[in-house]
């Protein structure tokens, strides 16, 4: 889809700009730019107008149905929501740990979800922008531009995520929102011929991916120092770790690094959360803006997803993925790598290590048992926490004696982010738009800065009661304004003049 550029008068004599909708992110969004008679960028800010509401819809549910229903809220990442809930729901039925085949067949799901999302970005909503140029014609600059210039890049990609669905089909049944997580492991075994029929190709998806590690370092060094300094921010970076600082997307410890390398705090407990992170609203985004408490919101910001976890981590536990990985921190030098497009190098390191890890998985005896459920004793409160593609995924629901849901709070990797989003999109309107003419390949730069976070827009927006409304009356033929009321953020009702 093509954004729309928009320009209309505001307060203080600055023209208003609007990109609606954001193009090649999941879900609906728009950027505001706020512009004086010299194009001089005044503010610039994103906003997530959709607004979804699980938190509220599903409470009153049983807590055995919120693993199915909450992956409802996406279609590109719904394993994630899947899991997270179902590791949360774990907890509330008093199991603290798997069976060792339960265990590893979620982290077998995991892994193909992370597989098949981060090739469908990488490949079909990021390549354009990578192998065309930011400010490139926009009738090549999509999917079917790399189809018809680049076609095996294409077939790469698409082979890639097909094999991350199949993985997910084997264990769930359905590519798209199956089933796999019960309280306390997993509804049904791996099945032999499943088994075969991935280990037949994981070989060549590996292989694959490795490519794809090759790509993405190849189209950001290609283009350096612009790379480098594109939409550069200076952030702290937090996500989860193994228990030896290892990359580990499916369970760890909270770890949060500044900008210097230097770590915060480490080795926290993730259920510990709400003691750590704050979640602030604002009144013109559907979607909070979280920061670290001790560190303040001025300060406490952060980063999550792929950077993040390249970064925190102290090794890859696959071979060629820790080659890789040493690659991109000897880039970084002391620091962590603060670039923004090194998002999309990270996150093919992460593809190679979910292939990697597919392959050990389908290769472990345990992974094909039939012992699959525990039970324990019934708790009133459970937390799941795992490593989602984009960032660092929390659910955490109370349940009344009557098993029925009373409270859920979910922080998604989008909102993690929000801030960093916020602020990569202000550097690059100064960087690019400042004195130029306006048009649509120049706000698309702002649109690149997006979409390096793999923003997941509609996961993101759950926000409830203290959301601004803006409702009009408007004649049907005339489309004349009849009337209007606003609600600001502290839930106050007044008329606009």
């Amino acid at each position: 889809m093509n954004n729309k550029l928009e320009t209309a008068a505001s307060p203080d004599n600055l023209r208003r700009f609007v990109i609606e909708p954001v193009s090649r992110v999941e879900g609906h969004g728009k950027v505001t730019l706020l512009v004086d008679d010299n194009n001089q960028v005044k503010q610039c800010r994103l906003h997530i107008v959709e607004f979804r509401g699980f938190e509220r819809f599903i409470q009153g549910r049983p807590y055995w149905e919120i693993p199915i229903l909450v992956q409802r809220l996406c279609g590109i990442c719904p394993v994630s929501h899947h899991i997270a809930a179902g590791k949360a729901i774990d907890m509330i039925t008093g199991v603290t740990e798997l069976t060792e085949t339960a265990h590893k067949l979620r982290e077998l799901l995991h892994y193909g979800q992370t597989l098949q999302s981060h090739a469908l970005h990488f490949f079909h909503l990021s390549s354009p922008d990578l192998l065309f140029g930011f400010e490139s014609d926009i009738a090549c600059r999509n999917l079917v531009g790399v189809i018809e210039k680049h076609p095996d890049l294409a077939l790469q990609g698409v082979k890639l995520r097909k094999y991350g669905q199949e993985v997910i089909r084997a264990i769930c049944g359905k590519r798209i929102h199956g089933t796999g997580c019960i309280p306390g492991g997993m509804n049904k075994p791996l099945a032999r011929q499943d088994r075969l029929y991935l280990l037949a190709d994981i070989e060549q998806i590996i292989a694959s991916s490795e490519s794809a590690v090759k790509t993405a370092r190849d189209c950001y060094l290609a283009n350096e120092p612009w790379n480098k300094n594109f939409a550069l921010i200076r952030s702290n970076y937090l996500s989860l770790v193994g228990k030896n600082g290892e990359l580990d997307l499916y369970h760890g410890t909270l770890r949060l690094k500044d900008a210097s390398g230097k770590r915060v705090f480490d080795r926290q407990d993730y259920c510990d959360y709400q003691n750590i992170i704050q979640e602030e609203v604002k009144s013109w985004s559907y979607m909070k803006f979280p920061f670290i408490k001790a560190l303040g919101s001025e300060q406490g910001w952060y980063r999550t997803g792929p950077l993040a976890r390249i970064n925190n981590c102290d090794y890859i536990a696959t071979p060629r993925a820790e080659i890789a990985r040493q690659e991109f921190v000897a880039y970084g030098g002391k620091e962590p790598v603060h670039c923004t497009l090194a998002y999309h190098w990270a996150r093919m390191i992460e593809l190679l290590f979910s292939a990697e890890k597919i392959k050990q998985l389908l290769n472990d005896a345990m992974i094909g048992g039939g012992d699959l459920i525990v039970q324990g004793q019934r708790q009133n409160e459970g937390i799941g926490v795992i490593e989602a593609p984009r960032g660092t995924l929390f659910h955490h629901y109370q349940v009344g004696e009557d098993d029925l849901i009373t409270k859920a709070n979910l922080i998604v990797a989008t909102t993690h982010n929000n801030t960093a989003l916020n602020e990569s999109i202000r550097v690059v309107a100064n960087q690019q738009i400042n004195g130029r003419e306006i048009s649509e390949a120049v706000l698309n730069n702002i649109e690149v800065a997006i979409r390096a976070y793999d923003p997941c827009l509609s996961c993101a927006t759950h926000a409830m009661g203290k959301m601004p409304l803006k409702v009009e009356m408007r004649a049907l033929e005339s489309d004349e304004l009849l009337s209007r009321l606003s609600k600001n953020s502290d839930g106050t009702l007044y008329i606009p003049m």
